[in-house]
């Protein structure tokens, strides 16, 4: 591993542009939603993160106690890259791998659309998609890291809300504009995915209200093995039970079904 590579979410200067939406898009050539129109519940048009929206721009409006007054939040979500990837612990071919820059990539051609790493991730992040039938995500932009680029989204920010680097030094970033952020009267400013969080998020946010305001969990939490393990058995033993009932059903109708005596003797003869 090179170096832990990043993100750091500053909710504080995004405006919901959805320009990071665009460049992801284009980028990776996903292809356009068959219908396009707002959610119903806000101006937002894509609803939540999908095998096609790797890139999702959270629109999030809170109302004053009287309803007098409102302001509007704005979060730029994707995969969190995490340090405690549950889809990468439910994964059973391997397809799901840290690449060289602490990233969590998924392998397109080792990948059999099971299904495990939905139920791994805490965050929804993961769908499979309609067209190759396999996991898809953020790759946080794998093949530019490759060549010494940034991700797409980060390159498109008009204001720098999206910023990329290495964890530890965007970390201290977000801990000094917390300061600031404290100081100029948001008292509720926090970073949401330091080590407390499935042992740090290399994908973290600056938020200026609680997580829940923003459809993040508080406490995220992975699936205990030994119930994926339990699971798995349980699928395995009723498509065993299955196949035997089978064999059992098969056998007693061959057994059952009556003989006829003259097209034996005659086979005989």
């Amino acid at each position: 591993m090179e170096k832990s590579m990043g993100m750091l979410i500053d909710t504080s200067t995004c405006h919901g542009c959805k320009a990071c939406q665009v460049a992801c898009k284009e980028w990776n050539g996903l292809p356009m939603e068959q219908e396009i129109g707002l959610t119903g519940i806000s101006y937002d048009n894509t609803g939540h993160l999908s095998d096609t929206n790797w890139r999702h721009v959270k629109f999030v409006e809170l109302f004053s106690e009287d309803r007098s007054d409102s302001r509007w939040l704005f979060l730029s979500d994707s995969c969190k890259h995490c340090q405690l990837a549950g889809c990468m612990e439910v994964c059973p071919t391997n397809a799901i791998i840290r690449t060289e820059f602490d990233t969590v990539y998924i392998d397109q051609d080792t990948c059999i659309g099971c299904r495990y790493c939905i139920t791994g991730c805490p965050f929804g992040v993961i769908e499979i998609s309609h067209i190759s039938g396999t996991a898809q995500k953020c790759t946080l932009c794998y093949d530019r890291l490759q060549v010494g680029q940034q991700p797409a989204c980060a390159q498109a920010c008009p204001t720098d809300c999206i910023q990329f680097g290495e964890v530890p030094q965007l970390m201290q970033l977000a801990e000094d504009r917390e300061k600031l952020l404290k100081n100029m009267g948001y008292n509720k400013a926090q970073i949401y995915g330091k080590s407390d969080i499935l042992n740090g998020l290399n994908v973290f946010y600056l938020l200026l209200e609680k997580p829940e305001v923003y459809g993040l969990p508080t406490n995220p939490q992975l699936p205990q093995k030994n119930m994926m393990k339990s699971y798995m058995f349980s699928i395995a033993g009723m498509v065993a039970a299955g196949v035997l009932a089978l064999l059992a059903f098969r056998s007693k109708r061959m057994v059952s079904k009556p003989v006829d005596s003259d097209k034996d003797q005659s086979q005989v003869m």
